[in-house]
């Protein structure tokens, strides 16, 4: 099962397998570290024994003679950069063989620190499990679907880099058969039965052998109480030690001790927490002997957003070329400051392009440098240029779905060609593993308040290219987020327009889900905000929302209201075709409340602005719905005749779906009348019809009933 990156170190522990290293001892970087073999664990036994036990002990219902209502919750508690991430990949790879339904990991804190609501993560347990979550539902109603999900499952759920326990707490399976790996800073107080594994420094040989993996063993093996005076040094921290090992691994005759005597020099940081002094250390050495426009590139990797990047990302920050930003990134890596991500690797295997993460016990490090080193406006003047980058990257993404010729694939083709995919399916492929940064970087740019033009543009072409590559059904979730956003930036801004038709956008997911109530109050809001930018499309599209969303409460009073509203408007602008529509509306809902004679004259209404218009589908439809509300009325003869003319209309459009269903309905009616022989015919008739395959230009029509009669 593939497991989304999530490490609160430096993927030093990513090292490459026993003879997969160069002669100086460096660990290859770049996609060659990234194929590397699997990933070498250093230490951490006692640890890991500790864990095993507290898996494997009986619990405190249990003991007292009840069945375990719940999942029994493991949590690894230690800073970032302990290797705490590391190890719960360790724990997870041992256990997995125990939990035939898999290893889902999912990580509950950005990486700017920010906790992840619910709502998030369960959105993300449901998607690896196979599960659609409805867009627009809450953290209680999505929390409720993972715990369904895993009801009948035996999986075990790794929750990295929680916050708290109210994070963990609501996506603890109800099955004792599950088990959670939980992993964060400090106690899950209000969790019950858990005992934490605290995480320190490891001890002196495991920290020398991770050492040796990056440095080389010949240097270890000629000076090893230096090697363990610089792991002191480095306070047995695994985030630390990397570093070390990475500066060495780029010095190749550079001996350990200098390296030990240099950390040493270094002062203390007596302001921070005492855990946190080694590993603020050891960047500091790697980052002051970084050149510093090399340093520039790292420290603002810290904008990348959700700690991702790649070269483009780089580049549009700093200013340089694609080039010069993917050796820089390689660079990084061989220095244990990033590591490939999963997704990034599949995607870059497939011509899209490498993806990094930033770990996460870096990032802070890596914003002090930036609030210290950078003005304010060219912080500003990055993520803009970043925005901008990524913006012209998604229409690209967009525009080679279209066909040759197209002004889209012409405007495409005018773009430098590192801005261009070769082909859809690298594009779809991008975007697939893009998606969380794409989305964390809607959010920065709209959380800014200074970018607001580029946020919109951003999330318009993310919008358009999510709905292009995925379908709008698909990516429904991602869309109603994205919608929100431009929601808040039209309301900081007081676009009257953008929030009308946001609030329709929203609304409509809203409906679609079964919210009806909820879409009813986004539709009102609509309609408010359509007034206020006089957009006439914008009232009455909302006014007929409005009108849809009382019929889906059999409110039928309110919706013929709201309707009839929308039709005026329609009549008075001219829109012949939705006025057809509308009155097709209004004679539904009549049906509905059993008006029949105003059912009646609405559907006729329909039928005339149908022929008018030289819709033939439209004609027999409305007339097959008039059919339909005079049988209601007690009118059967007029029914028949009626149909017939209809199924005559059918015929003539050409539509053989559309005639297979009126065929049913004249062997209805027939039967009403008692005429079963006649019946038989019709329904023979709509067998042969339905048999016969659909032409591209048919559709598959269903006549709806307009009462609840049937």
């Amino acid at each position: 099962m593939p497991e989304p990156s999530a490490c609160d170190e430096p993927p030093v522990a990513r090292a490459p397998a026993a003879g997969q290293e160069s002669r100086d001892g460096r660990q290859p970087s770049g996609a060659s570290a990234a194929t590397a073999a699997p990933a070498a664990f250093f230490g951490r036994e006692r640890e890991l024994r500790a864990l095993r036990g507290d898996a494997e002990r009986a619990g405190l219902n249990t003991l007292s003679g009840r069945k375990e209502p719940r999942a029994r919750v493991l949590l690894i508690a230690g800073r970032g950069g302990t290797g705490r991430t590391a190890l719960a990949g360790e724990v997870a790879r041992r256990f997995a063989a125990g939990y035939p339904d898999g290893v889902v990991r999912v990580r509950l804190t950005e990486a700017g620190g920010d906790a992840v609501p619910t709502e998030g993560s369960a959105r993300e347990i449901l998607g690896v499990l196979g599960v659609d979550a409805p867009p627009g539902a809450g953290g209680d109603e999505l929390s409720g679907m993972v715990r369904d999900a895993l009801a009948g499952r035996r999986v075990l759920l790794v929750l990295d880099d929680a916050v708290d326990a109210e994070q963990v707490d609501p996506l603890v399976p109800d099955n004792p058969d599950c088990l959670v790996l939980a992993v964060s800073q400090g106690p899950l107080t209000g969790i019950p039965d858990v005992r934490p594994c605290t995480l320190g420094g490891m001890d002196a040989k495991a920290a020398v052998e991770l050492l040796a993996r990056f440095a080389g063993a010949v240097r270890i093996t000629v000076d090893p109480q230096a090697a363990e005076s610089l792991a002191e040094e480095c306070g047995g921290l695994p985030a630390a030690l990397v570093l070390a090992g990475g500066w060495l691994a780029a010095r190749p005759t550079a001996s350990v001790a200098d390296l030990a005597g240099r950390l040493r020099a270094l002062p203390l940081d007596t302001e921070r927490p005492e855990g946190d002094r080694p590993l603020a250390r050891a960047f500091r050495l790697v980052y002051e002997t970084l050149p510093p426009p090399t340093a520039r590139m790292l420290r603002l990797l810290a904008l990348a957003p959700a700690g991702i990047a790649d070269a483009h990302t780089l580049s549009a920050l700093t200013g340089c070329s694609v080039p010069a930003a993917a050796k820089a990134l390689d660079d990084f890596v061989a220095l244990g400051l990033l590591g490939p991500t999963v997704e990034g690797l599949a995607a870059g295997l497939q011509g899209a392009g490498l993806q990094y993460e930033v770990p996460g016990c870096l990032v802070p490090l890596l914003r002090e440098r930036v609030a210290e080193q950078d003005r304010p406006a060219e912080i500003q003047l990055a993520r803009a240029r970043m925005l901008e980058r990524t913006v012209r990257l998604l229409q690209s993404c967009r525009a080679v779905t279209d066909p040759e010729g197209s002004p889209a694939r012409k405007k495409l083709a005018g773009l430098p060609r590192a801005l261009r995919f070769p082909s859809a399916a690298v594009a779809a492929g991008w975007l697939r593993t893009r998606q969380p940064a794409l989305l964390a970087a809607a959010r920065v740019a709209v959380a800014d308040g200074e970018l607001d033009t580029l946020a919109r543009r951003l999330v318009a072409a993310l919008v358009r290219a999510l709905a292009t590559h995925r379908g709008t059904e698909a990516a429904a979730p991602e869309l109603y987020g994205l919608h929100q956003l431009v929601l808040d930036v039209a309301e900081r801004r007081e676009l009257h327009r953008e929030k009308a038709a946001a609030l329709l956008n929203i609304g409509d997911l809203d409906a679609r889900t079964g919210r009806t109530a909820d879409a009813l109050v986004r539709y009102r809001a609509a309609l408010d905000a359509g007034r206020a930018a006089s957009d006439l499309y914008a009232t009455g599209r909302a006014m007929e929302s409005v009108g849809g969303a009382y019929q889906d409460l059999q409110d039928w009073q309110r919706a013929a209201d709201w309707y009839g509203r929308a039709l005026s408007q329609r009549i008075g602008r001219g829109e012949r075709a939705d006025e057809a529509r509308l009155y097709g509306r209004l004679g539904a809902v009549h049906a509905y409340a059993g008006e029949y004679d105003d059912a009646l004259r609405d559907w006729r209404a329909a039928a005339a602005g149908f022929r008018r218009l030289g819709d033939l589908p439209g004609l027999a439809r409305a007339l097959s719905e008039t059919a339909r509300v005079l049988e209601y009325a007690g009118r059967p003869q007029e029914s028949l005749r009626v149909c017939e003319d209809a199924a005559a209309v059918a015929r003539q459009a050409g539509d053989v779906r559309l005639q297979a269903a009126l065929q049913l309905r004249l062997a209805d009616t027939l039967e009403r009348l008692g005429d079963p022989t006649a019946a038989g015919l019709h329904r023979a008739a709509a067998d042969r019809l339905l048999a016969e395959p659909p032409t591209d230009h048919e559709s598959a029509y269903e006549i709806r009933s307009g009462s609840g009669k049937d």
